[in-house]
């Protein structure tokens, strides 16, 4: 039914966006601001440099630049003591796919290095045939390109891609390469508006859509 699956990062396979939200209002209290959960909810889906551009409207330049390396100190800091949890079912769909054969990749906004470093600590480094990343596209998501791009990279077509996402930001993405959608919502609820299916787990979307 499907040539490859392409599975976004953040949110998706890995429950980092609740410790990007702690680190982020720790790393503001830290500077002596009084942090808001809502403004990180503003970020969920969008690359550094869309992130950016939501938090100067927020915080003021001068802030922004001391809360960046701050925000990303803590968020290491999470990371290293409390290690990075997978999203529920992760695992087993994952196993599920090492007995198909099934080429699968990642496409994600993050940048090469941290997403590496996520997969190592979360355990999966090794288990995607490519990697797609904030710096190997010119347009990011919500534009489709990290998702051509990566059936491009598996050699596939990519209306024979299914793809999971868990942001509004991503699945559209994914439904502008054309794929196939599966969300799985993680912070923020959604109506679905991009996604063939909603669901509240991964493999339940893989169920959904005919992949398990």
């Amino acid at each position: 039914m499907y040539d490859a699956v392409i599975f976004d990062l953040d949110g998706t396979l890995l429950s980092t966006e609740s410790v990007s939200v702690r680190g982020g209002m720790s790393a503001l209290r830290s500077l002596g601001q009084t942090p808001e959960e809502h403004l990180f909810h503003l970020l969920v889906g969008k690359d550094d440099a869309a992130s950016r551009l939501v938090l100067l409207e927020h915080l003021g330049a001068e802030t922004v630049e001391a809360f960046m390396p701050a925000w990303s100190r803590e968020c290491q800091r999470i990371f290293a003591e409390e290690g990075i949890p997978l999203r529920p079912r992760v695992t087993e769909l994952l196993e599920h796919l090492d007995t198909t054969g099934l080429p699968r990749a990642i496409a994600t906004s993050s940048r090469r290095d941290s997403a590496r470093t996520k997969l190592k600590w979360a355990g999966l480094d090794g288990r995607f045939s490519n990697l797609v990343c904030f710096e190997d596209v010119d347009l990011r998501k919500p534009a489709p390109d990290p998702y051509l791009r990566a059936a491009e990279l598996l050699g596939v077509d990519p209306v024979r891609c299914l793809a999971f996402e868990d942001s509004e930001t991503g699945a559209e993405a994914a439904m502008r390469a054309g794929m196939v959608v599966v969300q799985v919502p993680d912070l923020l609820p959604s109506d679905g508006r991009f996604a063939h299916h909603l669901a509240d787990d991964i493999w339940q979307g893989a169920s959904k859509a005919g992949l398990v």
